[in-house]
């Protein structure tokens, strides 16, 4: 594979970023050094930490499964698995996100991949927003921190897998199958620059793409885990305690908190349990249910990688979504 020098001066800038990082991190003890650095910037600098470190092996393993699928799974094969009728592929891609492990940091790569490989827009939309809540793990971790309102894990999954299909539905309403990636100068000119695949081999070229990735990737993390950061360190806190007995606007408020905070899938339940003396069980199910499909993090990928005008109706779509549907469950079942 052939690489422009600007490229490599680029990776080798991204390299060595990281390993002062790393350096800094583990050898440089601050306290030592006499600086005397303000609580909220210490407070700051260990959520900032805590995000990238929580997300870095989830978008490890989104990278690899994107490579794998650039190398491995031609046009011809993604085409001929999915249904032929529009609104029949909805369900399996529901399905199909029950049984991977991908949470919202790793699923926007996979996704991306996978229309470019031929996905029907819509289809790649029910894998994004449901894989991330709808796999095993997050189940495991839901029902472990809500062992005594199992109720809330059920309407997580329920919710996740119904609206999943609905908000795919509506996109395909809005934008049929219309291209609305954003494609590179060399993605346009070649529609494959690892036409040399034979040449370099498979495992090369799996390893090729998914370092690729995972720079481009990484800099729309670092720059979403340090707006969330910030978010956390500042917000005040007890303000939402004083919304948390609405009805109404108590979802609203967790949705909000959800999408701020960007915590991964697999830990969200967590948080949301330590919640439960103060917000409704409905709040604490928009929380759960809306911070895996939209938060800081996956919406800053969401507008590298895909046109302004789709993360914008998608954004609006899941919101209005997710807060109806939400209000609609209180009223049946609560």
């Amino acid at each position: 594979m052939k690489r422009s020098p600007l490229s490599m001066v680029k990776e080798t800038i991204a390299l060595a970023l990281i390993g002062l990082f790393l350096y800094l991190f583990i050898f440089i003890d601050f306290q030592e050094l006499s600086i005397d650095i303000p609580g909220p910037l210490l407070n700051l600098n260990t959520i900032f930490l805590s995000i990238v470190l929580e997300a870095i092996p989830f978008i490890l393993l989104g990278v690899f499964v994107s490579a794998l699928i650039q190398v491995f799974i031609s046009e011809e094969t993604i085409k001929r698995l999915l249904p032929k009728n529009a609104i029949i592929a909805l369900f399996p891609a529901a399905l199909l996100g029950a049984i991977f492990p991908i949470c919202e940091c790793a699923i926007v790569p996979v996704v991306r991949r996978l229309i470019k490989k031929g996905m029907p827009l819509h289809v790649g939309v029910v894998f994004l927003v449901g894989a991330p809540i709808l796999n095993p793990v997050v189940f495991a971790s839901t029902y472990y921190a809500f062992q005594s309102a199992t109720e809330i894990v059920y309407a997580r999954m329920g919710l996740a897998f119904i609206l999943s299909i609905i908000i795919g539905f509506m996109m395909y309403i809005l934008f049929k199958n219309r291209d609305q990636l954003k494609w590179t100068r060399d993605e346009l000119v070649g529609k494959g620059v690892l036409d040399n695949q034979q040449e370099i081999g498979k495992v090369k070229s799996t390893f090729y793409h998914a370092s690729d990735e995972f720079f481009e990737m990484g800099k729309y993390l670092i720059f979403g885990a340090f707006l969330a950061s910030l978010f956390q360190t500042f917000l005040d806190r007890s303000l939402l305690a004083e919304l948390g007995s609405s009805e109404f606007i108590a979802p609203g408020v967790m949705m909000a908190f959800a999408f701020v905070l960007s915590l991964c899938s697999e830990a969200d339940a967590f948080v949301a349990a330590s919640f439960g003396g103060t917000f409704t069980a409905g709040s604490l199910i928009a929380f759960l249910v809306y911070g895996p499909m939209l938060d800081l993090k996956n919406t800053i990928m969401l507008f590298a990688f895909f046109r302004a005008k789709f993360v914008a109706a998608f954004i609006v779509v899941v919101t209005i979504l997710v807060y109806i549907s939400v209000l609609v469950y209180q009223q049946v079942f609560v």
